[in-house]
């Protein structure tokens, strides 16, 4: 049997492995060290000497040297933490209040929560089950198609593994070898374009056949509102001339005047986020950027790639024998197909970062103005239960959506690196979880923060950056210290909170990095039998033009996430593919963005769909497999029309990392 039979045989064995329920990492290993005693075996060798376990070693350094691992833990553990601190529940109930009046409006509270818990946590498996609990049961009671309810369960809970921070961007960047902030910047509007669809999808399929999502009887959405907030509001016609009237004279109100004035703020809440986000888009365009606009200079420094020692690991593997061709793929620049993606996909001459968008202006004063006039709308018709139902989304929905956002554009806009980025989550995960059990004694101790370190950058100096940075660290470490240390002094009713975080941290992290080691091994020997070099000369040989090989890839891609997890495809097979790119002139965050995009199958397509079994775990005892699974066909077809979008207009993937980084 040849070389390059042997590295087949490898990739046949490994598939029929996974799919007899043989972990991944361990049979990658296991695979990866007797295929290559084989090809280092020498019979005049003891067989300890055998240089396969040479290459053990310098894998499994290699990859525990890998920096983007680092931020793994960090966000495994602020999405554990989160998931155990009790957010989930009231942020169902207040979206539900929300969206009480829009077609299936269960479904659609049931995909947002899932979705943005998704992007809080990241964790599928968490996500599926608790929203399984929660959203379920009401769903059914309420008189909804099984189908429906498991679907929008199963597809908003796989939606975290896409829309950044997110762990299999994260993997897929240390095996790629790219830049984690690119790939979150591109995975943004594609993620939340998903989103999107799948909530067109429900509501058409709730105002098509009105049957399979009854409308809830109002006695389901009535919200309690206040005596003094009722006659506010018919004496001054709306709420927010009433607050405003109280405000200034108290005794036009029944209430307190820190009633008042808590109920003003809570209601000016939409206003203030809507001004921050116009704010710092501008900020963050016309000044921040307009330096780099003129001087040419990055705004990040990007981090190395995952596999950033190139000489290393080849000049490693070249003294264990590995071929040469398997290094190095043929493949003359002057023969390349034309760039996928057109100018998106092509380097430019000049650096382009920090260059303003065309119609700029235009675009930001246009969504001003039309947010503007859905503000004015929407204060115009405020009620007193709006306003009720408004200060439950700011309890339990702002805290962890400010968190999401600062985590993001901490790495988006090059303020930290990813890893750095993962511990501020983690930090304020731990702060969310403290306030959610102490929620005055966390008040108190971060004002006394901010005023201590405030007083300390006041007397080291009196730069305003300095000033609201050691303000805002200060307020959250104390913020996050005080109660949490007084829970394990006292009462202890975060530590089992805090146990069970660390233990599924701790257990996550282990499994990504035996999968890193098994599939660094499993990869080198394969390489070294061939077998890359093999399907590399295959594909090749069939001269298929960029898009032909992007169907291809994605088909194949889209196929095995049919048997296998996301795992098991990114570590085992894309890898196949990378080569592959420079030759087909695709770009790889654009590709590695797809593939995120299609792994959206592996979670909703049997018979593995590991959603499916999550769900049924904890779904009622007549909600069958064969019904889950039904509901959730549906989502493919869906990433498949989002991937279709993807290819005709690359720029939704490409130009937030092309104009926050440059080409």
């Amino acid at each position: 049997m040849s070389d390059p039979a042997l590295g087949l045989a490898m990739l046949g064995l490994i598939v029929v492995a996974i799919m007899m329920g043989f972990p991944t990492a361990f049979t990658l290993m296991g695979l990866g060290i007797f295929f290559g005693f084989v090809a280092f075996y020498a019979p005049a060798e003891h067989w300890l000497d055998n240089r396969v376990f040479d290459l053990m070693v310098q894998r499994t350094y290699g990859g525990m040297q890998n920096d983007t691992l680092l931020s793994i833990p960090l966000f495994v553990l602020m999405g554990y933490v989160i998931e155990r601190a009790a957010l989930v529940d009231k942020m169902f109930y207040s979206v539900q209040l929300a969206f009480r009046r829009v077609p299936a409006s269960l479904a659609v509270t049931t995909l947002l929560v899932c979705a943005f818990w998704g992007i809080a946590s990241g964790i599928v498996g968490a996500v599926v089950v608790l929203m399984g609990v929660i959203a379920m049961r009401p769903m059914l009671s309420a008189g909804y198609d099984v189908r429906l309810a498991s679907g929008c369960i199963t597809a908003g809970g796989t939606l975290g593994i896409l829309i950044p921070p997110s762990v299999m961007l994260i993997v897929y960047a240390a095996v790629a070898g790219q830049s984690i902030v690119k790939l979150y910047a591109a995975a943004m509007i594609p993620g939340f374009f998903l989103t999107l669809l799948y909530l067109i999808y429900i509501v058409g399929w709730a105002l098509i056949n009105p049957k399979i999502a009854p409308k809830l009887p109002p006695e389901k959405y009535r919200v309690d509102v206040p005596g003094w907030l009722k006659a506010l509001e018919s004496r001054s016609g709306r709420v927010m001339p009433g607050l405003f009237a109280a405000a200034l004279r108290p005794r036009r109100a029944q209430a307190g005047y820190g009633t008042v004035v808590k109920n003003l703020g809570a209601a000016l809440v939409p206003f203030i986020l809507l001004a921050a986000l116009f704010a710092s888009a501008w900020w963050y365009v016309k000044i921040y950027h307009a330096p780099e606009a003129v001087s040419g200079e990055q705004p990040v420094e990007m981090a190395a790639p995952a596999s950033a020692a190139p000489a290393q690991e080849s000049q490693g593997l070249q003294e264990l024998g590995e071929p040469e061709e398997a290094q190095e793929l043929d493949t003359p620049s002057s023969d390349k197909p034309e760039a996928l993606g057109g100018a998106l996909a092509e380097k430019s001459e000049g650096d382009t970062t920090g260059a303003e968008p065309e119609y700029f202006n235009a675009w930001f004063f246009g969504f001003l103005v039309l947010s503007l006039l859905v503000l004015l709308v929407y204060y115009g018709r405020m009620d007193g239960e709006s306003l009720e139902i408004l200060k439950m989304l700011t309890a339990s929905v702002v805290p962890l959506g400010v968190l999401t956002f600062i985590v993001l554009a901490v790495i988006l806009f090059g303020i930290t690196t990813a890893t750095e980025s993962a511990g501020v989550g983690a930090l304020g995960a731990f702060y969310l979880a403290g306030y959610q059990t102490y929620p005055r004694r966390t008040i108190w101790a971060s004002l006394a923060g901010a005023l201590a370190c405030f007083i300390l950058a006041w007397s080291m100096g009196h730069q305003a950056m300095t000033l609201a940075v050691s303000t805002s660290l200060g307020s959250v470490f104390i913020g996050t210290a005080v109660p949490w240390l007084w829970d394990l002094a006292t009462v202890r009713k975060l530590k089992r909170n805090l146990l069970e975080s660390t233990f599924l941290t701790a257990k996550t992290t282990a499994m990504v990095c035996w999968l890193f080691v098994g599939s660094a091994i499993f990869s080198a020997v394969f390489a070294l039998h061939g077998g890359q070099s093999l399907i590399e000369r295959w594909v090749l040989s069939m001269d298929l033009t960029p898009l032909q090989f992007m169907l291809l890839a994605q088909a194949i891609i889209f196929l095995l996430g049919w048997p296998l997890e996301w795992t098991e495809i990114i570590v085992i097979f894309v890898p196949i593919f990378i080569p592959l790119l420079t030759h087909f002139n695709v770009d790889p965050v654009l590709f590695g963005t797809m593939v995120a995009v299609n792994l959206q199958a592996a979670f909703l397509s049997p018979p593995v769909a590991m959603s499916a079994f999550y769900l049924k775990g904890v779904a009622p005892k007549h909600v069958t497999l064969n019904q889950i699974f039904a509901g959730m066909m549906p989502y493919m077809l869906i990433v498949i029309l989002c991937l279709v979008f993807m290819y005709i207009w690359p720029g939704m993937t490409l130009w937030l990392p092309n104009f926050l980084y440059g080409k």
